[in-house]
């Protein structure tokens, strides 16, 4: 991401570097930003709650209002929310969060009990949920990522009822506090995904049509390459559609994300990098 000029400003799914170029978001912050960069209602509730000066880990009610949220996008889950992502690599230093590692761990022998949840998967249903025991969701909000996941704001949402998953909530620590101005935004955030489901379904004919001779397959508003990308081939692929006006994610763990919108130009060029 360093090698980018820097970013002046963001606006919906378009960034501005200080080179006077402008570039289409396809990475989206790892999803935060899949409504865009400047959803109005999110940027209201920010100024909202900034404006009271909540940016410290207080108890607050906006706890009980993103929780509320969550259990209307991922319900019959319970959820944990922490300060900082998981640490899958071993470290044990930062809020206790070893407990999750050792869920990852569980989940490296169950293929299929840890993974992120990312929304506009299925075009019938934006909001799919599939059984998974324990889900990471990837919700609109302020967020960082490191290894590929949420930090500043991470949720785990386990399934109750279900012995293997009792077993995972009882692995998984207390939840942080966190500071009210990071909830406040995220259950926006949620409550803006609801109701948001044509998001699922952006009409880009010349992309689809591309995508039938690509190496790139789509699901929802995701595109991932059909084959994991070898030693050094993604940053000749950043590269390449950095030279295109497009901003890939920094790492592949990342899927590409449409934007809502590009202009019938963008759409062209955008068709053509994929071709490539």
């Amino acid at each position: 991401m360093r090698q980018i000029p820097h970013v002046l400003r963001a606006r919906n799914y378009r960034l501005y570097l200080a080179d006077s170029r402008r570039l289409v978001d396809l990475w989206q912050n790892g999803g935060a930003a899949v409504l865009g960069h400047t959803p109005p209602n999110l940027l209201r509730e920010l100024k909202n709650t900034a404006s009271r000066g909540l940016y410290a880990p207080l108890p607050h009610f906006t706890e009980g209002r993103f929780l509320k949220a969550l259990a209307k996008i991922l319900p019959g889950r319970a959820f944990r929310i922490y300060a900082a992502p998981p640490l899958f690599s071993g470290d044990t230093d930062l809020h206790g969060l070893n407990g999750l590692a050792r869920i990852k761990e569980e989940g490296e022998r169950k293929p299929s009990g840890l993974k992120l949840w990312r929304p506009y998967i299925d075009t019938l249903n934006p909001f799919f949920v599939d059984d998974t025991p324990l889900l990471v969701p990837v919700l609109p909000g302020i967020q960082t990522w490191r290894r590929g996941l949420p930090m500043g704001l991470c949720v785990a949402a386990a399934q109750t009822g279900v012995d293997a998953s009792e077993a995972a909530l009882s692995w998984l620590p207390s939840s942080d506090a966190l500071p009210p101005v990071l909830l406040a935004v995220a259950t926006r955030g949620v409550y803006d995904l609801l109701a948001a489901p044509e998001r699922a379904k952006p009409e880009f004919p010349r992309i689809k049509k591309a995508l039938r001779q690509s190496r790139w397959q789509r699901q929802g508003i995701y595109l991932t390459l059909r084959e994991e990308s070898k030693e050094g081939e993604w940053d000749a692929l950043f590269d390449q559609f950095f030279e295109a006006g497009f901003l890939l994610p920094p790492t592949p763990d990342h899927p590409l994300i449409l934007p809502g919108e590009l202009s019938q130009g963008e759409e062209t060029k955008l068709a053509a990098a994929l071709c490539r």
